[in-house]
């Protein structure tokens, strides 16, 4: 939504691109986080699923109070230009211990013009130079193409694989110069 001025603590956190704009996460993007992760179109295939309205509210105080510990964390994904919202990115902690993720989940309708392709390697560049992280890891399905592509685009690495819930999953890494 146009006009939109998330609350920040600290305004290095804040990232731009050619296109777009990303801005940690807080309490002004509930609605808009909450309307991109309980639809199946953008969550279906990230790591827990779509979200309960209650379940968005517990991820933002977490991801807030993160970004406030660690120096990183979820971005919103925004038009540079329009401020409209167009998903999310982050860097987060993966719950089965293989280190810092790289997560993005855009609207289907922008998808496919290299959006996720910039916020991802924006948030990576941010991880490794500004976060000082050492090893960004990023995790996708083996049949989800499409991210595949930006992972591989933005310079991450095939490394191992696994299955989770009888579905083929690849493990990518991307590891600081």
């Amino acid at each position: 939504m146009k006009g939109h001025r998330p609350t920040m603590t600290n305004p290095t956190w804040r990232v731009t691109t050619a296109r777009l704009r990303l801005d940690p996460v807080g309490w002004g993007d509930l609605a808009d986080l909450t309307a991109l992760k309980t639809d199946p179109r953008a969550f279906a295939l990230m790591l827990g699923g779509v979200r309960t309205k209650e379940r968005v509210v517990a991820e933002l105080a977490e991801d807030v109070t993160l970004w406030g510990r660690n120096g990183y964390g979820i971005w919103t994904v925004r038009g540079l230009h329009t401020g409209n919202f167009i998903g999310m990115v982050g860097l987060a902690d993966r719950p089965d211990g293989r280190g810092i993720a790289l997560r993005f989940a855009l609207w289907p309708e922008v998808r496919g013009a290299g959006l996720a392709r910039e916020a991802g390697g924006a948030a990576l560049r941010y991880g490794h130079d500004q976060a000082r992280l050492a090893r960004i890891v990023a995790i996708s399905r083996a049949d989800n193409f499409a991210s595949r592509t930006v992972l591989g685009a933005i310079g991450m690495v095939e490394t191992e694989s696994f299955v989770r819930d009888h579905v083929p999953m690849l493990v990518y890494q991307s590891v600081a110069r």
